[in-house]
């Protein structure tokens, strides 16, 4: 197993860091946004697909919106990885962790 410079698993685990915060961020925005917003939503008589909008985005805008963060994210996570040249075929260790085997 090939080991990685420190400055360059700094990187790496920077921008996986900064992808977990931002998809959190998106997640939590859309899953308390909707329910923040939803009085207002409601008062202006929005409808979508014959339901009240407030209810549609909780109940199917959420869940798709999390479907797509996952895709997303795994998208994102192997281009990541490809970038610093961790991918499953080169088997490449990034952190010793403590321990070498």
């Amino acid at each position: 197993m090939q080991k990685v410079e420190k400055k360059v698993a700094d990187q790496y685990f920077k921008i996986r860091t900064t992808l977990v915060v931002v998809f959190l961020i998106i997640g939590f925005s859309v899953s308390f946004g909707v329910a923040f917003f939803a009085e207002a939503i409601n008062e202006s008589g929005a409808m979508i697909m014959g339901m009240p909008a407030h209810y549609y985005m909780g109940a199917q805008g959420a869940v798709v919106t999390f479907v797509i963060l996952l895709f997303l994210n795994a998208i994102i996570s192997d281009q990541v990885d490809k970038k610093f040249g961790i991918d499953e075929k080169q088997n490449v260790k990034i952190s010793g962790g403590g321990a070498d085997h």
